[in-house]
């Protein structure tokens, strides 16, 4: 401890620690949703049913159709639509709960004002950052979040490698679904999606995901600390 040969660890606050449980129990129910819905999936592709397209709430009704017109199947289906149909339930719970915890945040609603994103991630990073005045420079967010590259350096070679991934997985997770909606979905131009529609132009979609994802860390961290929000440019400039 005297000659300093240690790193200091960070302790969560206990509002923090119950954030991220709260986060976590939806995550793991929208899992368990989507693997009871894959696996119904299999049970009527094997029974030869086409039941085509699925999007939103449609794959219960159309296996229900398909059910009525076969009881052994129905004997098969019914007790994994009910396992579905009740996890549906509570997390929409957690997602009304999760809803109301982000409207009365004054700092997640700030966040929010970035485009692609929402109340999960907003709430994902306040969880795992916590305290915003540990760090002292906000690029400094994207290393410990694991999305800037793992650096190889033995002798004479220097490269870069994929990103670390270190950290919590969660909200990077997050944080990569909100630079995708920013690149594909958000139509509202800005000098932050022009900067990363040009960059999946040159170096690829995935790449520009990463590295606008590493920049809306940043950009939250800052909004964190100076008490403003996400400054929109001029379209015709952007």
């Amino acid at each position: 401890m005297r000659v300093g040969w240690f790193k200091p660890a960070h302790p969560k606050t206990a509002e923090s620690h119950r954030l991220r449980s709260t986060l976590l129990a939806r995550k793991r129910l929208v899992d368990i949703r989507r693997h009871m819905e894959n696996q119904l999936r299999n049970i009527i592709k094997t029974a030869g049913a086409v039941l085509g397209s699925t999007a939103g709430r449609g794959l219960l009704k159309k296996v229900e159709a398909a059910c009525e017109k076969d009881p052994t199947l129905d004997l098969i289906c019914r007790p994994v639509m009910v396992v579905i149909e009740t996890v549906r339930a509570h997390a929409a719970e957690y997602d009304r709960l999760l809803r109301s915890m982000g409207r009365r945040d004054e700092i997640a609603r700030r966040m929010m004002t970035v485009p692609g994103v929402g109340v999960m991630t907003a709430l994902a990073f306040m969880s795992t950052i916590d305290d915003p005045h540990r760090f002292k420079r906000s690029s400094d967010v994207g290393a410990v979040l694991g999305l800037t590259p793992q650096r190889h350096q033995s002798g004479e070679m220097d490269w870069s490698g994929r990103i670390s991934k270190q950290g919590d997985g969660l909200v990077r997770t997050y944080l990569y679904e909100a630079a995708s909606v920013l690149i594909s979905k958000i139509t509202r131009w800005s000098k932050f999606k022009a900067w990363g529609v040009r960059l999946a132009k040159t170096s690829g979609h995935g790449k520009a995901r990463i590295a606008v994802a590493r920049k809306i860390a940043v950009i939250l961290h800052c909004i964190w600390i100076d008490g403003t929000e996400f400054e929109w440019t001029d379209p015709a400039a952007a």
